[in-house]
């Protein structure tokens, strides 16, 4: 699998991934909690336990994702007309402007207005040029694409 990222959150990943590693490390080198407490079970190596399993966890997920990711960049300057990863497109619905940024599937967040390449929405703008008229939905809502811009893909 091949995972869709820009620069910012490849910064992030790498920045995360060190902490972890740093974290894991120094809880690694200190004593850790007994496994038994007075003959049962020492809650507190459990937790203890969960905690590096998840940091684990983590930890992997974050190695097959820079192992495996591919920085979005501005398409070549004769593709800009269209939407692609990257793009900051501006919308009109009904003569209201919505702004959305296509993003891989890592960093969409709706509310932040960043769509994934994956979703519904994400595939019906991608390939479209400006002034083309997209139907999403069930409702079938249609947004006219007034602008697209790649200023910091």
């Amino acid at each position: 699998m091949e995972y869709y990222i820009t620069k910012q959150k490849l910064k992030e990943l790498e920045k995360e991934h060190q902490a972890i590693k740093e974290n894991l490390k120094k809880e690694l080198s200190e004593n850790s909690p007994n496994l038994l407490e007075g003959g049962d079970l020492n809650p507190d190596f459990t937790s203890y336990e969960e905690d590096l399993m998840e940091k684990n966890s983590r930890l992997e997920e974050i190695e097959a994702i820079l192992s495996n990711h591919k920085i979005i960049n501005k398409p070549p300057a004769s593709e800009r007309n269209k939407v692609h990863l990257g793009a900051h497109v501006v919308l009109s619905n009904n003569h209201q402007k919505e702004e959305y940024r296509i993003v891989g599937t890592l960093e969409a967040n709706p509310f932040e207005g960043k769509i994934s390449n994956e979703s519904p929405v994400g595939k019906a703008f991608i390939g479209k040029n400006i002034g083309d008229t997209v139907s999403i939905g069930p409702n079938n809502l249609m947004y006219q694409i007034l602008a697209i811009n790649y200023e910091d893909a």
